[in-house]
């Protein structure tokens, strides 16, 4: 319990750029008009909700404060707080939480990758997990070596081949080594590139093939990794991504001072792509699962 409330703590410390600047006094309002409609408008947009998803909002918000005749901005906040996390609540469940579990991590390089890999090792191997790290990004240089440092940093084994290796062929042997120790997480860095998607993709592709001939019967997650301080740009390497492989979550990092919470609220009415974890700072236990209900509160 105290580490949860630690995260949300540093959760909502790092949305407070978000809250202070755009939202606190607008719900300080002792009524809602036109003018606390088009001022909580610009708020949304400017913290990074798009102009869809803040109509979107604002439309159920509306229609909330009618049904339950609402008279004020703090009774406002506390309805689109539950409309917020509604919105942002992922359906269904995380394989990865019920039991034995591929994850497949894709993103462009530079955007947190092989910390969340680290980080999500140490988070499952404190749930009492057993998990095993691919090094299967064997295009960029030092790539195994920095993630052989946070698998060290997370206590747990790591596979890697030399640079330039097959990226399928690390799979294979860490499937291999998966069996061998009795593991139940295999969590599978890829390469970050973009600027030939027809080779990612293929890439991809390989390494899906693999998998799902060696654990048949383990279900995958496609996590994609996405910076929260580059803001719209992280809509739109998402929708690069999405074209070349089939995404079931995203990993939000750095959603610290610097980023704008709405961005979370964007990318799962956009995308209808669930955020599964969000980082908030560099240690290895600043990664944790995605809560609706914090996020919401923790934002406004």
């Amino acid at each position: 319990m105290e580490d949860k409330k630690g995260f949300f703590a540093r959760l909502r410390e790092g949305l407070g750029k978000t809250r202070n600047n755009w939202f606190t006094n607008l719900f300080s309002s002792d009524r809602i008009d036109d003018d606390f409609y088009d001022e909580l408008e610009e708020a949304l947009v400017l913290a990074d909700m798009g102009m869809e998803t803040t109509e979107l909002l604002l439309r159920e918000l509306k229609s909330k404060v009618k049904e339950d005749k609402l008279k004020t901005g703090a009774e406002a906040r506390q309805a689109l707080i539950g409309i917020i996390a509604d919105t942002v609540r992922p359906m269904g469940e995380f394989a990865a939480d019920k039991g034995e579990c591929v994850i497949l991590i894709v993103g462009v390089n530079g955007v947190g990758k092989t910390t969340s890999i680290g980080k999500i090792a140490a988070l499952y191997k404190g749930k009492g997990r057993k998990p095993i790290i691919a090094a299967a990004d064997t295009f960029r240089a030092a790539a195994a070596e920095q993630l052989g440092v946070w698998a060290q940093r997370a206590d747990v084994p790591m596979i890697k081949h030399g640079e330039g290796a097959d990226p399928a062929a690390v799979v294979f042997d860490s499937i291999s080594s998966y069996k061998a120790k009795g593991c139940d997480l295999l969590i599978c860095d890829t390469a970050g590139r973009l600027h030939n998607k027809k080779n990612l993709m293929n890439e991809l592709t390989k390494i899906g093939r693999v998998i799902e001939r060696e654990l048949p019967n383990v279900p995958l997650e496609v996590l994609l990794v996405l910076d929260a301080t580059t803001g719209q740009n992280a809509l739109v390497q998402a929708k690069a991504f999405m074209e070349s492989v089939k995404l079931s979550g995203v990993i939000l990092t750095k959603l610290d001072g610097t980023a704008k919470g709405g961005i979370v609220v964007n990318i799962y009415n956009t995308l209808k792509v669930p955020v599964r974890f969000v980082g908030v700072g560099e240690s290895v236990n600043d990664l944790q699962r995605f809560d609706a209900d914090e996020f919401a509160a923790a934002l406004l």
